[in-house]
């Protein structure tokens, strides 16, 4: 294999475009904030993860070993109030989100994770970490039970959301604390690792220092960060919701507790808009990959509507453009004619794109997928030698995007009739009823093709 191609990404927190390299020289390690699994992933969830595949395909295809960690969040506050509510276990009840985001991502053809750790199990690593923030003086424990971590401890506070930036009054924000896994403040305030029990915990509860209780959402990744990457990792990645105050806090409570440099670098993912706003269950426009697949449209239709707009940019879906994505995937699959893509692993082998380099550039450079797609199409045409062939499905490899199979259209009888006179007249050298024929078929909406010793009628 010849020298890797790296890929540049937009850092968050340095706010420029940087070269991927690892930090070992071996491995490129990385972090996905994975799902909560209290119920379907809508398509908005899943253009973070689509991108996030995207990502380490480009670094895969470039040459680059990888670990990709992705964590699933199976305790929190709204798995546990809806577990409750539906009268299962936690377990039974985030197992059959899990295994529905699975298929999901199966059917949108992103790869495994190579580590894919639950908050559940690795509630033990996630005390220890409490018990180093309290001993350092990061951490105290309240009267009912829980347990905060105090920002007016760690200076860096807010740099990557640029809360330093705002105006950030410590004396005042450390005696205000959040209880709540989640929230939306202007100002930032003590938030909570350990979650003293309630009467609406149920039987949700863990043993810890501090009494029964579980952790606070924010600790579980730092806990599963430290056990599988280490305190300094290459990339860090979610959708811009988590950069304040999830990820925030996630630094704060990481390099307290460990040292290091943490993430090296952060990959954050722009909203999804659907119809032109934002998605919302009360709006109707939050999409499942069920509810697209009632209305006829398949997962890979999907990827390729999330794939056609610059991740740093909100893309506007609508299900015109899922009818665009299957235009676009069946040109594809002409353009193929026939040929079936490489195993992916076989396509990591060569470095050798032929006409198709410029679309490997545009994807390597800050993670263009629409202009890696518009490279695709532009050079359909130029196809000549097996190195462009092999360019071609190093494309849609890196893309991850699988095409359809092409199904002959059923010809109806009229049509047929129209097509064989055609071709009688042409046997004839009636050349003027077969150009009168040809038109004819056009306006129906058919296109002949001919051939030495025959014919084919296809849709135009």
């Amino acid at each position: 294999m010849g020298k890797a191609l790296r890929v540049r990404l937009f850092d968050t927190e340095r706010r420029e475009e940087l070269s991927l390299e690892p930090v070992d020289g071996k491995t490129y390690r990385f972090y996905c904030c994975g799902p909560t699994v209290y119920g379907p992933a809508h398509i908005g969830n899943f253009r973070t993860f689509v991108m996030q595949d995207v990502l380490r395909r480009a670094l895969e295809l470039g040459g680059l070993k990888t670990k990709h960690v992705r964590n699933i969040t199976d305790v929190d506050d709204k798995t546990i109030r809806d577990s409750v509510a539906a009268g299962q276990t936690l377990e039974d009840f985030t197992t059959q989100w899990r295994e529905q985001f699975h298929a999901d991502c199966e059917a949108l053809g992103c790869l495994k994770p190579h580590i894919e750790p639950s908050a559940v199990k690795h509630i033990p690593e996630q005390i220890t970490m409490i018990e180093e923030l309290i001993e350092k003086g990061h951490a105290y424990a309240s009267d009912d039970g829980s347990v905060y971590f105090k920002i007016s401890s760690y200076e860096g506070y807010g740099k990557l959301s640029r809360l330093d930036t705002r105006e950030l009054d410590l004396g005042k924000t450390q005696n205000e604390r959040a209880n709540t896994d989640e929230y939306d403040k202007d100002n930032a305030a003590d938030f909570v690792l350990w979650k003293g029990r309630r009467e609406e915990d149920g039987a949700n509860f863990w043993e810890s220092p501090w009494g029964q209780g579980r952790p606070g959402w924010h600790l579980e990744c730092s806990a599963m960060i430290r056990k599988y990457l280490g305190d300094t990792f290459d990339l860090h990645s979610g959708g811009v919701d988590l950069i304040f105050p999830h990820h925030d806090n996630e630094i704060a409570q990481s390099k307290c507790s460990c040292g290091g440099d943490f993430a090296k670098h952060w990959f954050h993912i722009t909203h999804l808009r659907v119809d032109g706003a934002k998605m919302s269950k009360s709006k109707g426009n939050l999409y499942t990959l069920s509810d697209l697949a009632e209305k006829g449209h398949s997962a890979m239709e999907v990827r390729y509507v999330l794939l056609s707009g610059h991740y740093k940019k909100p893309i506007n879906f609508t299900l015109d453009s899922l009818h665009a994505a299957q235009e676009a995937l069946g040109k594809l699959a002409k353009a193929a004619d026939g040929r079936s893509a490489p195993n992916y692993r076989e396509t990591l082998k060569s470095q050798n794109y032929g006409v198709f380099s410029s679309a490997i550039e545009k994807l390597n450079d800050d993670m263009n997928t629409a202009g890696a797609l518009g490279e695709l199409f532009g050079n359909l045409k130029s196809i000549e030698s097996g190195e462009d062939w092999h360019g071609f499905f190093a494309v849609l490899a890196a893309l991850g995007l699988t095409l359809p199979e092409l199904t002959a259209a059923e010809v109806p009888a009229e049509i047929a009739e129209l097509a064989a006179k055609r071709w009688d007249a042409r046997q004839a050298k009636d050349w003027a009823a077969s150009d009168q024929l040809r038109d004819e078929l056009a306006a129906k909406g058919w296109v002949i093709k001919d051939g030495t010793e025959g014919y084919e009628v296809v849709p135009s």
